[in-house]
């Protein structure tokens, strides 16, 4: 992973934006609250260990597909869609979390609980985001076609990029996202 990546950070970023982004919230993909708590219930029984991460696979890869689906930036990357090695040695992560489930349970509580689709009041609770980082946002706008949502130019991925990008599809609204992507100068 690039050095100023941390993946567990990462993975909690995803986390936050595939639950605000199901349809029991900012309806922004086709999961019916599979984070929350009824997704919970719906998991308990095949996957009693490891439900939270199996509920988790499931959000990102139909959050994935439906961000591919509103805007596909083929010239940089989405929070859905990072370089390979990124992608690669996130995977790779995967299996030390799922040995650690325990650990993730209080985490996974709080986000069942999130009943606002208000995405950068979810960051903040989670402390995912600074005010800094919200007052950045707060000035990104949506692409013409309004699908999109342009990041400055960064020259590398790092802990910032990923933040901005999660907490950028706060410029979408309920029902219509708007996808945050950055174009990352030679890295990709």
């Amino acid at each position: 992973m690039p050095e100023h990546v941390d993946p567990e950070r990462l993975i909690r970023l995803r986390l936050v934006v595939a639950r605000v982004g199901e349809m029991d919230l900012a309806r922004w993909w086709n999961t019916q609250g599979v984070l929350g708590p009824r997704g919970g219930q719906l998991f308990r029984r095949g996957f009693p260990a490891t439900r939270s991460f199996a509920q988790a696979r499931v959000v990102f890869a139909v959050a994935r597909s439906r961000c591919a689906e509103v805007f596909d930036p083929h010239d940089g990357v989405t929070l859905w869609s990072l370089p390979p090695q990124v992608e690669d040695q996130l995977e790779d992560r995967w299996q030390s979390w799922l040995d650690n489930a325990e650990g993730w349970a209080t985490f996974f509580g709080r986000l069942a609980s999130l009943t606002s689709p208000d995405l950068l009041a979810a960051l903040a609770s989670f402390e995912l985001l600074t005010p800094a980082q919200a007052e950045t946002v707060s000035r990104l706008r949506r692409g013409a076609e309004g699908r999109s949502v342009v990041l400055p130019e960064a020259t590398e991925l790092d802990d910032e990029v990923l933040t901005i990008l999660a907490a950028g599809f706060a410029r979408g609204e309920v029902g219509s996202p708007a996808v945050p992507y950055a174009r990352l100068g030679g890295i990709l």
